[in-house]
Order: C-alpha cells, then sequence, then structure tokens
C-alpha cells in the first residue's frame, strides 16, 4: 500500500469540526435546549460551581501550552509595586497631591521611580541571553503584565527587540496590560494561585522591587517555598535595601527565633542592574546543574 493510500489516522471527527457543525443543526425545541449544547462550548456550563476543578485545568494548561510552543525554555520574574511612577511621571504625581499627606506620600514615591529604570534596565540584560542548542529561550522577562515596575520590566525586554510575558489577572478595578508585554505572550488569569504557579513553573531568577500586599505575598511565598524544600534554591535579587528593612525586620525574625540565620542566604541584596545580572550569571556557573528539589526543609 502506497503512503498515498494510508487511511487517515484519526477515525473520529475533531472537536474543531464537530463544533463548526453543531452551528447549522435545525432549530427544535430540543436543540434550543442548553442541554443540547457541546459541554466544551457552553460558557454557563463551564462557569458553574461544580466545574472549578476543570477551570483549574484550563488556567494550568493554556499557558502552559502556548509557553512551550514559544520555546520559554526559562524566565527572569520581576515583582513589585504597580504605584511606583517612571520617573518622567514622578513630578507630575507630586504636583497631583492636593494635602499634605498626598504630598509626603507622593514624594516617597518619587523617591523610588529610579527603580523603574533599574528594572528596565535588567530586562535589558536578561533579554539578550539567547537560545540553548534545543532553540529553548531562557531568563525570558516575565511580569505581572501591569504598569509601573512591571511595565518597565516588559518595556526593557521590547527595546532590545525581544519578546517578554504578562501574567495579568481579573481585578474589581480594570488592569489592562501594559503596552509592552508580547501580544501572544499577554495572558489573564482568574485564580491567584494558577497565576503564581506560572510565576515560579520556568523561573531561574526573580528580582524584587519595593511593594506591597501582592509583592508581599509573591516574594514570602518563594522563599517558603525554598526553605521547605518545595522548589530548587534560585537567585532572588531584593532591590531597595532601605526600603525592605524599613517595613520588614528580617534580622528580628531570626532573633525572635522564627527563621534559622542561614535563611537571610536566600537573599541577595543590591542597588545596580548590571551586578544583579552578574550575580544570576554567576550563581549558574557556579550551580550549571541545579541542586534535586528536596523531600523536606533544609537541614
Amino acid at each position: 500500500m502506497t503512503s498515498q493510500a494510508l487511511p487517515p489516522k484519526r477515525i473520529f471527527p475533531t472537536s474543531k469540526v464537530d463544533a463548526r457543525s453543531a452551528e447549522h443543526v435545525p432549530s427544535v425545541p430540543q436543540t434550543e435546549s442548553v442541554a443540547y449544547k457541546l459541554a466544551f462550548q457552553d460558557t454557563e456550563f463551564l462557569l458553574r460551581e461544580d466545574l472549578r476543578p476543570v477551570r483549574f485545568q484550563l488556567e494550568l494548561l493554556k499557558p502552559e501550552l502556548l509557553l512551550n510552543e514559544a520555546n520559554i525554555g526559562s524566565t527572569f520574574v520581576f515583582y513589585g509595586s504597580a504605584r511606583i511612577p517612571s520617573p518622567d511621571m514622578a513630578d507630575a504625581l507630586v504636583a497631583a497631591a492636593t494635602n499634605d499627606e498626598q504630598q509626603r506620600i507622593a514624594e516617597r514615591l518619587k523617591a523610588k521611580s529610579h527603580y523603574y529604570e533599574i528594572a528596565r534596565e535588567l530586562a535589558r540584560l536578561a533579554s539578550q541571553c539567547g537560545c540553548d542548542e534545543e532553540g529553548k529561550r531562557h531568563f525570558v522577562v516575565c511580569s505581572g503584565g501591569g504598569p509601573s515596575i512591571m511595565e518597565a520590566a516588559n518595556r526593557g525586554a521590547a527595546e532590545v527587540g525581544e519578546e517578554s510575558i504578562g501574567l495579568n489577572i481579573v481585578l474589581p478595578h480594570e488592569q489592562m496590560p501594559n503596552r509592552y508585554v508580547t501580544p501572544d505572550l499577554s495572558f489573564q488569569f482568574h485564580y491567584f494561585a494558577l497565576r503564581k504557579m506560572h510565576f515560579l513553573l520556568r523561573a531561574r531568577a526573580v528580582a524584587v522591587f519595593p511593594g506591597g500586599f501582592g509583592t508581599f505575598d509573591e516574594m514570602f511565598e518563594l522563599l517558603t517555598l525554598i526553605q521547605t524544600g518545595k522548589v530548587r534554591p534560585l537567585p532572588i535579587l531584593l532591590f531597595g535595601r532601605d526600603y525592605w528593612n524599613r517595613v520588614v525586620d528580617f534580622q528580628g525574625m531570626v532573633e525572635e527565633g522564627v527563621i534559622a540565620p542561614h535563611d537571610l542566604d536566600l537573599l541577595h541584596w543590591t542597588e545596580d542592574a548590571v551586578e544583579a545580572w552578574d550575580f544570576v550569571t554567576g550563581y549558574y556557573e557556579e550551580n550549571p546543574h541545579p541542586a534535586p528539589v528536596q523531600s523536606g526543609p533544609p537541614e
């Protein structure tokens, strides 16, 4: 039998074929009922409370498949505030203050605006890492897809002609993806848990800039995962020593006995993009083959 005479591999119609066919069924009471809709085309069915496990799967699977298809081998994750202005917007923020308290807060945010440029520069450096022998791209910039520090990270990648990832989430107040995220790598999530999982599934380095509850949540979850052996150690770059030491007493946690002194070694303090990138590359020169994930907390 010649190759042209071989039967097709698939003997059943694809879901796409049946979905198109379902659009043209005759209209009778039975076909007009929602019960007749194909389950995977029935939005109301997929939104039912009982279908939460399926929605979990979908939010895990969709970005995973698309990132695999885009040959994303690893990522450089950027965490930080959505409120720190870019340097060119900092004065306008101060000028918009209408009372003394707003003025003080605006001045503090302005004082942190240089971190926008640091994040932008670090993203430029990471984005030029290139591909491995299998064509996989590494240290691809990944942010929450929003404004401020997130925008700076995606912007830095775009400025050197490289793609970057944005993991946006539906919020009560609409948050659009920033304009520097690569459109085909711009994802929207309903579940914070699945979004945070995708931040870390491919992460090979994480940069943490001054931020609020969301930044705290993401950073401390990562520290906990490494501390308990659920995630391999990786470079965690902490920018803004003055800010972090003002809002978190890391040494106090050691003195209170709630963390071990060596737990602070998980953090690398830095204020400079070039030094940060050199630390990351040096880390992987010393650790080319990541240690296996431990089954329990480190000794």
